[in-house]
């Protein structure tokens, strides 16, 4: 079951080189004044005032979230470096940097590029590098941005200290290490691993920094127990990892470790520099059956509208479809299945146990997950409608803006986004 906070709880908060390229809107589509903060005399719209599909986030939740991971890193006595995968938006950003002040990491150029624009200069571009990228990179290094990259194929060091020696710059690297065996790296016990260390120590145009490590198994855990254990043991491989560099006599000032569930319930994370944890702002369906967060902890959700019935089929059908939503069904299979989205009416509030069920394209189809009999003359067409989503960062990579409310339905700011690679 997908679990809601009590009042109470909400109360107290809950427990421990190349420019970004807008699409030109069409004539049909209103593009609000990217406002952050209204105005005196400025009518910002309200929810009722926006096209469909639009994407709504809630302040006080989105605060909600970055402060309690804030806390826990702090109770954990790591830094935070947010990945900024999931909002790719300067105006949250800002409220994360309030909170801590280690840097950022960015998951494509286009990111680095823009937040560098901004001012955020310390990043960390936490995906495998490919070599024809350093020219883009050197470009940041040069207008005074540090651009931490990831290796994790010793036969592609040489391609990376030839395109860094040729753009006239030293490229820091960190080795992805492969402890769970979940996505990219190397693993610890692979003889590659110290003799890529020792590759990358040896050539001048690069700087080896340390090793990033990643429980992205926490997402198929049971339960919270499991995620710490699995978090534990991710611990230990990038401590184990670091050792034998040290004892090669290789420098390992950085370990990084990602997860945003595996951060909130770890044991321990002695021994790791930095959580570059990254839904938490947003949080989404699949966290909240996680247990990483309760369902009114979702900050970020899918402005829709009803445009049908079928009452002899018992369904509705919504103006967000695959696009609007994702097609993610990160859900499936899981107690906490939410088909493509859980619906809410306009104030962010879960009915009963609608689900979007089906998704083409441009059409959402909603049920009851218990198969309910619906009361259609509940969902008139044009009625308003919110759908939280089941992986946040694949939902907001369809729009260009956030449109910001705090509780209520009156927008209170508009946030650009930075998307594209």
């Amino acid at each position: 079951m997908l679990a809601c906070r009590s009042a109470t709880e909400k109360t107290r908060g809950g427990a421990g080189g190349a420019a970004s390229r807008s699409r030109r809107p069409s004539p049909r589509q209103w593009r609000p004044t990217p406002f952050h903060g209204s105005s005196p005399g400025v009518r910002m719209p309200a929810l009722h005032d926006l096209p469909t599909p639009s994407l709504v986030l809630d302040r006080p939740r989105l605060q909600r979230n970055i402060d309690r991971m804030a806390d826990r890193c702090a109770e954990l006595g790591i830094w935070l470096r947010p990945h900024l995968k999931t909002p790719k938006s300067i105006d949250v950003a800002r409220l994360l940097m309030a909170r801590q002040a280690r840097g950022i990491t960015v998951s494509t150029l286009a990111e680095a590029e823009y937040f560098a624009r901004h001012g955020l200069h310390d990043q960390f571009y936490a995906v495998p590098l490919a070599a024809d990228k350093i020219g883009r990179i050197a470009a940041l290094v040069r207008g005074g941005t540090t651009v931490l990259c990831v290796a994790h194929d010793a036969d592609a060091v040489p391609a990376y200290a030839a395109r860094a020696a040729a753009e006239g710059i030293v490229l820091p690297l960190v080795i992805d290490v492969d402890v769970d065996h979940h996505r990219s790296g190397i693993a610890a016990g692979d003889p590659a691993f110290p003799a890529m260390a020792r590759a990358i120590n040896a050539a001048p145009s690069l700087a080896l920094r340390g090793i990033m490590v990643y429980a992205g198994a926490s997402y198929d855990a049971p339960d919270t127990d499991a995620i710490a254990a699995l978090a534990e043991r991710i611990r230990a491989g990038g401590v184990a990892a670091r050792d034998l560099l040290h004892r090669e006599g290789l420098p390992c000032d950085m370990v990084s470790y990602g997860s945003s569930p595996g951060t909130f319930f770890a044991r321990s994370l002695d021994g790791l520099s930095e959580s570059r944890a990254g839904v938490y702002p947003f949080q989404d369906l699949f966290q909240a059956g996680l247990g990483a967060c309760a369902v009114d902890d979702i900050a970020l959700s899918v402005l829709t509208q009803v445009t049908g019935r079928q009452p002899a089929l018992n369904r509705f059908f919504v103006d967000a479809g695959g696009l609007a939503l994702s097609k993610d069904r990160s859900t499936a299979g899981h107690a906490f299945d939410a088909g493509y989205g859980l619906v809410c009416d306009e104030d962010g509030i879960p009915i009963g146990d609608l689900i979007v069920s089906a998704a083409s394209q441009e059409i959402g189809t909603v049920t009851s997950r218990q198969g309910a009999t619906l009361d259609m003359a509940a969902f008139p067409p044009g009625r308003r409608l919110r759908i939280l989503p089941n992986h946040s960062c694949f939902t907001a990579a369809a729009y260009e803006r956030y449109n910001v409310v705090d509780g209520g339905h009156e927008v209170t700011a508009v946030w650009d986004r930075v998307n594209g690679w």
